[in-house]
């Protein structure tokens, strides 16, 4: 259906848009205020993710200049179905619209449901209609981040997606007044007739930033650049993009011309408009301050344009640190996330330009791409076959044998927990060898809905242990005694096939698995094996990670394992 509005005629949709309808059941006036009644796209988001999923190629796409080449969806001959549940520049929307647009995205027979959405009390369970009926569901994983147990849309059904870093960088430089050099990142870009943020010396002052300094007047940042270096036990030094943004609003109001911002590392660079503003980490930060405190002379500085670096220099790819993390709130017997994909500062449409946006929305869109390929390739997979392929081919080392690490607090190796099977390696999800299929029907067993009467509905009981579906993963929270769990494979490449099982235990405990070698012909399409998981120690543990590799010559069927000794009930310490 092409439905119209204000800002939305019959010319709107077309041979690539092929339907566009809007929600607005239970938005209050005041959000539909700030919005156009129709499925135009208000704040940029939807448009963002719909680009990156399957937008046509775009030649000489940037921002400004940086980033600059063909930009093109994930599936650029795919077609879209737009479904707008969101309103206005904050994303107001009601969980019953946002059921409806799932309900009539089933009814028009999509494919794939590309879901850069958040309802914490919905938790996919209107998604598992849709996976039913053969859709892949693909859904973003949350931006509160590094925090563990943060993650959305935690549902065995569906795929949930954190977001990681590309091997791109905006390398910006700043020269102070004695000549030294120091790089940061930004994207600082030429502002046409506007003196602001040209590459000048202007005088540099220095400010800790907090919010009582920052709501001073007595600082004069006129015409200069404003150092801020944030002290490291103001409770707002955790949350570096508050700072920042408050910082920014402080320079531009008082008529400065540039911030220098240091801060843990993390991976939100923001367009700054008007003025140049660059991101350096504490350790630079210091020296500028310390060259500010020790000239005898006025401060100064000036801020080049970013320039863009792409390539093998860039270590990559990473977890971004806002990108949620596991173990899942809602069901820990489950691995969530599922797979990272890129969503730090990803290039997208946003009306007649293209911009940057970070978040595992901007993630999601790049796996719902993938998807769509896999599918046009494999049309009789089902979704669990779909998932299983993506996440027992995705990459836990970069090109150079070197493990992902997560950023946060502090930088770490990443685990299942930052990116669930590792980074997408969408090559290999095309050819999996094997994958851990599930009837849709089975989800049923764990997690059933008892509807007593219409307002009276219950879907979160879980009647079996999750551990038990046929997941592409294992997690046992409360590991006390031996547990035996089974999971089965289907062989979908070569015909005749024969895989060795690689172990990789979790720390402290013992895990078997039988046969250790399964063997495929024409007859034999699909084995079953067991994971017998043994704890070492009685231990009021953590958890502690593992996987199960099944290798035949070059191919490789990972899955990741997370397990947690326990001696006691409903153990609260899980992080």
């Amino acid at each position: 259906m092409c439905q119209l509005g204000p800002d939305w005629d019959k010319n709107n949709c077309s041979r690539k848009i092929i339907g566009a309808r809007f929600y607005d059941t239970g938005v209050s006036e005041e959000a539909l205020k700030t919005d156009s009644l129709s499925p135009r796209d208000y704040s940029g988001h939807g448009t963002h993710c719909a680009s990156t999923a399957a937008g046509s190629a775009v030649q000489a796409a940037s921002f400004n200049g940086l980033a600059k080449g063909v930009a093109r969806g994930g599936a650029p001959h795919a077609r879209i179905a737009v479904y707008k549940t969101l309103w206005g520049v904050d994303g107001f929307g009601d969980t019953s619209a946002f059921l409806a647009a799932i309900d009539d995205a089933i009814h028009d027979g999509v494919d794939v449901l590309s879901l850069s959405v958040g309802f914490p009390d919905e938790n996919s369970f209107g998604a598992l209609h849709a996976v039913q009926k053969g859709i892949t569901v693909v859904y973003a994983g949350g931006n509160d981040g590094p925090r563990p147990q943060t993650l959305e849309n935690t549902s065995p059904w569906v795929i949930t997606v954190a977001a990681s870093k590309v091997d791109r960088s905006f390398p910006t430089a700043i020269t102070l007044g004695n000549n030294q050099h120091i790089l940061g990142q930004s994207l600082n870009y030429h502002v046409v007739n506007s003196s602001s943020g040209s590459s000048r010396f202007t005088g540099l002052v220095s400010d800790e930033c907090t919010i009582a300094s920052l709501n001073a007047t007595a600082k004069d940042v006129k015409g200069k650049i404003l150092l801020c270096s944030p002290l490291p036990d103001d409770p707002l030094a955790i949350a570096p993009g508050i700072v920042f943004n408050n910082a920014l609003q402080y320079v531009r109001n008082g008529g400065g011309s540039g911030l220098i911002f240091a801060q843990y590392t993390t991976d939100l660079l923001g367009v700054c408009q008007g003025i140049a503003c660059v991101i350096v980490d504490l350790d630079t930060g210091k020296k500028i301050k310390k060259y500010i405190l020790g000239t005898s002379s006025s401060p100064m500085a000036k801020i080049e344009l970013a320039r863009t670096v792409i390539g093998k220099e860039i270590s990559a790819p990473k977890v971004a640190s806002f990108s949620s993390r596991g173990p899942s709130p809602d069901y820990p017997e489950i691995i969530k996330p599922d797979i990272a994909a890129p969503g730090a500062n990803i290039l997208a449409a946003v009306g007649n330009s293209y911009v940057f946006m970070s978040g595992t929305s901007m993630a999601t869109p790049h796996v719902a791409g993938i998807v769509a390929l896999l599918k046009a390739q494999h049309p009789d997979w089902s979704p669990a076959a779909i998932k299983s392929a993506i996440i027992t081919s995705a990459h836990v080392t970069d090109e150079r044998g070197m493990p992902i690490l997560a950023e946060g607090l502090p930088r770490k190796i990443a685990d299942p927990f930052d990116y669930g099977g590792g980074n997408i390696n969408p090559g290999g999800a095309a050819d999996p060898g094997l994958v851990y299929d599930i009837d849709p029907r089975d989800y049923n067993k764990f997690f059933g809905c008892t509807i007593i009467r219409r307002a009276n509905v219950s879907c979160d009981a879980t009647t079996l242990p999750a551990y038990h579906l046929n997941l592409p993963s294992i997690a046992i929270p409360e590991l006390r005694r031996p547990i035996t769990v089974w999971r089965t494979v289907t062989n979908v490449g070569e015909v005749n096939s024969v895989y060795h099982a690689e172990v990789q235990s979790p720390a402290g405990v013992k895990m078997e698995i039988e046969p250790p070698v399964l063997v495929f012909d024409a007859m034999n399409k699909v084995h079953t094996f067991k994971v017998k998981l043994s704890p070492m120690w009685k231990l009021q543990g953590d958890y502690t990670f593992g996987s199960i590799t099944w290798h035949k010559e070059q191919k490789a069927v990972r899955i990741p394992v997370a397990t947690r000794i326990t001696i006691q009930d409903f153990y609260a310490d899980v992080a």
